[in-house]
């Protein structure tokens, strides 16, 4: 008979079965390890739930009883309300459900629910809108579902709280002890930390709220530690590798630039270009990520790291996620460095196939100085006759494999990673911690913070309004498409739709421009030249205009659908504005908000900061959702927090980068355990150096 492992499918526990276990899949649940690693998402604690009369108002309760009335009524054509009323003999509660009368035949007279979910007074009676519900059986397991701390887990349908935790109970109680303990003991105590089986057993089904705490920090940390081990190993990696060569001095070419600026550089950019000028004068590689928010002038500063690479005798790379930011790149550098000499081409997959050829061939002949380009920059025939510094634009967008690709066509060149996407510091180090890190925090002098304002759909003529008004004075002003994530053609049609709409009403009278992703480089080129040109008046837009587009002179942006929108989008859209002296404005639509969009209004409307924006992001959609994890290479987190889970990290941080300066290989067979985790959790090419 066969020992029982973690690698188990999950379809053989109990309560499963094929059919359950389709429905865990869903969850990305396949074997009965990854259901352990299922968390709760939440708690309520039903050892001492209060009776309905004694619930708070306005607070989070979570309350019980039997069910005594379910009713429904149509208010009018487009509204359904179901109202169920539950009694547990001090009162009675209703919960309240809008527009979902399939609800109704899960309810009947006489069963026990619980109901948890904020608590109102209104019409006179107390009540719940949208509550989640559980059903109790009389014959239920009391030690699972109610008197004690209960969790909440994440669901997907046709599984219930009561099935999913009766389920996870099995596999708790058969299988928790099989999960192997990695982490030094020397650590375990100098951390106070428990030991992982019971931690596994109590973050689920916890005795106390004291023992709950001790058990999610012990998980916390093994998933902050073990993202740290290899931040750490991949660091010390990079620091043992010799470029081959150090960049010059700089020289008269980087001064004369200095001077063709229209404007003196920031205390900031300079502060950040001298530590990138630092790095490309060592031998050892240089790997920094450059953070500023937008309109930072951080452009500026990668020409600066790109003329020094040239003047040094090599070629600068700079890879961008769109062809539409790609090709405002090539305008802006070409202006930039094109009067120091500088050689600058696009490489993107929309050029005709001759120039390509041409391009191809005189990047691998060196007489092309600095290639701007997108994806097609990491494309097998594309050859450098001598790269020295590689700038990857808006990071996020590429995964940690795409950005090696491209340094791997030089001989260990320099790599600049940036974003305009300010990243919390907790979040930093969780996915950056090998990077050197460099922050632009200021921004160019005059400029003035966006007036935004949330308005909803029946009255956003006002911002139609305002906007042709600006119009009228002589600005420009983008409006951008609804987002649909179905496909970027479905995203195309819907603009082609708003613009013509806007031209034969809203807006008639203005040259209304129209741009999306679907169309050809050199219509893009066209849009985007006449209305940097201001041939055209408005430009209606996806949100292929989300970074890049620089046009001083656009002082308005409407963002139709903006709750399609998450804030890291919304920020980056409006950043399109105010890159003048001139006051700009944003105007956010909606149709309808949820209470997670309602704060992403409340956080544009109240600052245009970027990282008081990214500290709210993380805190409203989790870390998991923030940055994408998997496309930089890291394991997801599935119970850590790294914005509330900070001095966690920072313990995980110190205690793994002291391991790895202590065994670089982790070749000591003491950590035997953790090398074969490291495997484990990071997947394939993350670029970590081989373990023993």
């Amino acid at each position: 008979m066969t020992q029982p492992s973690l690698g188990d499918p999950v379809q053989y526990l109990k309560g499963v079965g094929p059919y359950r276990a389709r429905q865990l899949e869903k969850l990305g649940i396949t074997t009965v390890g990854g259901l352990l690693t299922h968390y709760p998402k939440r708690y309520e604690d039903r050892s001492t739930m209060r009776p309905i009369s004694l619930a708070g108002f306005a607070d989070v309760e979570t309350v019980s009883g039997a069910i005594v009335s379910v009713s429904e009524r149509h208010v009018r054509k487009s509204l359904s309300i179901l109202q169920v009323g539950i009694s547990d003999g001090t009162g009675v509660l209703f919960g309240i459900w809008f527009n979902q009368p399939y609800l109704k035949q899960r309810f009947r007279r006489g069963d026990r629910v619980i109901f948890s979910g904020r608590i109102e007074r209104k019409f006179g009676s107390v009540q719940i809108e949208n509550p989640e519900y559980e059903e109790l059986d009389s014959d239920d397991d009391e030690s699972i579902h109610t008197s004690r701390i209960v969790p909440i887990y994440g669901l997907t349908e046709g599984i219930s709280q009561k099935v999913l935790r009766s389920v996870m109970k099995s596999a708790v109680d058969q299988f928790s002890s099989l999960v192997p303990d990695f982490l030094d003991g020397e650590i375990r105590d100098r951390r106070a930390l428990p030991d992982l089986s019971s931690s596994v057993s109590q973050v689920h089904f916890p005795r106390s709220m004291d023992e709950l705490q001790h058990s999610r920090k012990r998980l916390v940390f093994d998933e902050l530690f073990m993202i740290q081990v290899g931040l750490a190993v991949t660091k010390r990696a990079r620091g043992s590798v010799n470029k081959g060569f150090r960049h010059l001095p700089d020289g008269t070419a980087l001064e004369e630039f200095r001077r063709r600026l229209p404007y003196r550089l920031t205390k900031a950019q300079d502060r950040v270009y001298d530590e990138i000028c630092w790095d490309m004068e060592r031998q050892e590689p240089m790997n920094r990520l450059l953070q500023g928010d937008v309109g930072s002038g951080k452009t500026e500063v990668a020409a600066m790291a790109l003329l020094k690479a040239v003047g040094s005798g090599h070629q600068g790379a700079l890879m961008a996620p769109t062809e539409i930011l790609a090709e405002q790149h090539f305008i802006n550098l070409n202006e930039l460095l094109g009067g120091a000499g500088v050689r600058v081409a696009l490489l993107v997959s929309g050029l005709p196939k001759k120039q390509k050829d041409l391009a191809l061939s005189a990047l691998g002949a060196g007489e092309i100085d600095v290639v701007i380009g997108t994806h097609a920059l990491i494309q097998r025939d594309v050859e450098f006759f001598s790269l020295g510094l590689v700038v990857v634009d808006e990071q996020h967008r590429f995964g940690v494999r795409q950005r090696a690709t491209l340094a791997g066509k030089g001989c260990t060149p320099d790599v600049l990673v940036m974003t305009a996407t300010p990243i919390p510091r907790t979040l930093a180090l969780t996915l950056y911690g090998d990077l050197d890190y460099s922050v632009i925090d200021e921004m160019p002098p005059g400029r003035k913070p966006v007036v935004t304002q949330h308005l909803p759909e029946d009255k956003k003529r006002r911002g139609y309004s305002f906007l042709k008004d600006q119009v009228t004075a002589g600005r420009q002003a983008f409006v951008v498409c609804p987002l649909i994530e179905e496909s970027e053609w479905l995203q195309a049609e819907a603009a082609t739709i708003l613009a013509e709409r806007l031209r034969r009403q809203v807006l008639r009278g203005l040259n209304v421009a129209l741009l999306h992703g679907r169309m050809a480089t050199e219509e893009k080129e066209s849009v985007m030249r006449e209305f940097r040109d201001g041939a055209s008046q408005v430009l209606v837009s996806t949100s292929v205009i989300e970074v890049g587009v620089d046009v001083p002179n656009t002082t308005v942006m409407l963002i139709e659908g903006a709750e399609r929108f998450g804030l890291s989008q919304l920020h980056q859209l409006r950043g399109r504005v105010g890159r003048s002296a001139e006051q700009s404005f944003c105007f956010l639509i909606s149709s309808s908000l949820s209470e997670e969009a309602r704060k992403r209004m409340e956080v544009m409307e109240s600052t245009t900061d970027g990282f008081r924006i990214a500290e709210s992001d993380l805190e409203i959609r989790g870390p998991g959702e923030f940055f994408g994890t998997r496309q930089h290479g890291m394991p997801d987190l599935k119970i850590a927090n790294p914005l509330k889970d900070y001095p966690v990290l920072l313990e995980a941080r110190e205690e793994a980068f002291a391991l790895v300066a202590r065994d670089p290989a982790l070749a000591d067979p003491a950590h035997a355990a953790l090398a074969g985790k490291l495997r484990e959790v990071f997947p394939e090419g993350m670029g970590l150096v081989t373990v023993s």
